[in-house]
């Protein structure tokens, strides 16, 4: 709208040049670019002085079109520059006052096509947009985020300082979905030692990494390049059985996976004699399935993974 109006100041004066007089070119009309250095001068309130209006007409001009320009355009200036100053002052207002309430976090670097997705199955899980922070290098992704409500911190993820704007100490989890594998090597020892009660889960694209990552802190590594692979392999030897899976990776779909811990009730039954459909029972951190002998009498601690038809499981631990 500036650059409108200084157009329009710039046309109006070359239109009346005639009735302006330059002190470096006397006697002469102004030219395009003199009126366009007059209009700027007069629009900005610097005026010079070396451009002057002296006929009739152009002193009219000046009062009753430019002088109002002069005043629409300041408005739009200072205007401007006071909603960029109360939205910053608004979001340092809001940042500062969630930094001093926020705990147990789950910080998501990387806002790319598997930090949105990440973000997307949390909030569908139950987890709020107040719990869960963004941290990525590009501003307009940092951007994004916060046009989706969500806080997002804006820097590199390997940098201690970075990871502290994003209060990860007091993280309950940390997820690292960016497209690199040595950053997010470089990232989880980062992580790790800010935050070393954290769980940190991890996408890597190369299956040598994987040890690499777990090594640097890592609880769980995610093989993007492979679970493609596995899946389309999977579609095309057991289609039927792809489906099942597209369907419990679509969350919210007809069938959902959720974990939850063995009821009292349970205890010394087998797990396939628990309520649902038990399709697996995690154990000391190992995954057992349900016809193993080793889950034919359940244990306190364990944790049962269940397929439900409901879209939002009453657990909060919804996978």
């Amino acid at each position: 709208m500036a650059l409108a109006l200084l157009v329009v100041s710039a046309v109006i004066v070359y239109l009346g040049r005639s009735g302006y007089r330059d002190s470096a070119h006397p006697g002469r009309p102004l030219s395009v670019l003199a009126s366009v250095y007059y209009a700027t001068v007069t629009l900005s309130t610097t005026g010079y002085g070396d451009i002057v209006p002296v006929s009739d007409s152009a002193r009219l001009v000046n009062t009753v079109v430019i002088t109002p320009i002069r005043v629409v355009f300041l408005i739009v200036l200072v205007g401007t520059t006071l909603e960029v100053l109360t939205q910053r002052t608004r979001m340092n207002w809001r940042i500062a006052r969630w930094r001093t309430k926020v705990t147990g976090q789950v910080v998501v670097i990387g806002y790319g096509s598997k930090g949105r997705a990440v973000i997307r199955t949390l909030h569908e899980s139950g987890v709020r947009k107040q719990a869960i922070v963004v941290v990525d290098t590009v501003a307009e992704a940092v951007a994004e985020a916060n046009q989706a409500g969500l806080v997002a911190v804006a820097g590199d993820g390997t940098r201690s300082e970075v990871l502290r704007q994003a209060k990860i100490s007091s993280a309950r989890q940390v997820v690292i979905a960016v497209n690199r594998d040595d950053t997010a090597v470089l990232i989880t020892l980062t992580a790790r030692k800010l935050n070393p009660a954290a769980t940190i889960a991890a996408a890597v694209r190369e299956d040598e990494n994987r040890d690499l990552l777990l090594e640097s802190g890592a609880d769980h590594v995610v093989m993007s390049s492979d679970a493609a692979g596995q899946m389309l392999a999977i579609s095309t030897v057991r289609p039927a059985a792809a489906k099942v899976i597209a369907d419990l990776l679509g969350h919210g779909r007809s069938l959902d996976l959720f974990e939850r811990p063995a009821d009292e009730t349970e205890v010394g039954d087998s797990a396939r004699a628990a309520a649902g459909a038990v399709i697996a029972v995690v154990r000391d951190g190992e995954v057992l399935a349900s016809d193993d002998p080793r889950v034919a009498r359940l244990e306190p601690g364990d944790q049962l993974i269940v397929v439900s038809t409901r879209a939002r499981p009453e657990s909060p631990s919804q996978i």
